[in-house]
């Protein structure tokens, strides 16, 4: 039953990331470049984080071995065109890695590599229970920078329940994903 979870929280990173990128899409550049309160100070610098952070998680789920070399630029796109880009190509990574899972998996060990702090083993669980905790807490940041600018931030929480599937089924088969995940065990 958990991966059949982490399935759907795959899903729903995605198409909550493409409804927060769409969302800037619309603001002019010097708006959604404008400094802002909030743990990063702006958009770009909150996206990519989103969008780094995955690929240092992301890495160590398949044992790609870069570790903190994905930090090495804090915004490696210079639009939000080429961000998005990448951030989509991240998000359609996570979800054939979730897709790929069955529950044995799910207490396999991987390494997060933390330079000076060294290295750790956690399980394919654990890491992917983080990685998407991680990607909700930053949404939730740059959902709130959004609301101090000219377009309302958008509804990220129409996704989990039947009763929702109206409201996002356009959505789901424009991002070209099922409206349910295959739930293998």
């Amino acid at each position: 039953m958990l991966v059949a979870h982490f399935q759907t929280m795959a899903r729903n990173n995605a198409w909550s990331n493409d409804r927060l990128h769409q969302a800037c899409a619309k603001l002019p550049e010097a708006e959604y470049r404008a400094r802002r309160v909030s743990f990063f100070p702006t958009l770009p610098a909150t996206l990519s984080h989103i969008l780094t952070v995955d690929w240092y998680y992301i890495d160590a789920l398949e044992n790609g071995g870069r570790g903190y070399d994905v930090f090495k630029d804090d915004e490696p796109f210079a639009s939000l065109a080429e961000l998005t880009a990448a951030q989509r190509a991240s998000d359609l990574k996570l979800i054939a890695f979730c897709d790929g899972l069955r529950e044995p998996h799910l207490t396999r060990k991987a390494i997060l590599d933390r330079r000076e702090a060294g290295r750790f083993a956690e399980t394919v669980a654990a890491i992917l229970g983080h990685l998407f905790i991680h990607q909700i807490h930053h949404r939730g940041q740059a959902h709130a920078m959004l609301s101090g600018t000219s377009v309302p931030p958008p509804q990220l929480d129409e996704f989990f329940l039947d009763q929702d599937l109206p409201l996002r089924a356009e959505e789901l088969r424009a991002l070209a994903l099922p409206e349910a995940p295959p739930y293998k065990g």
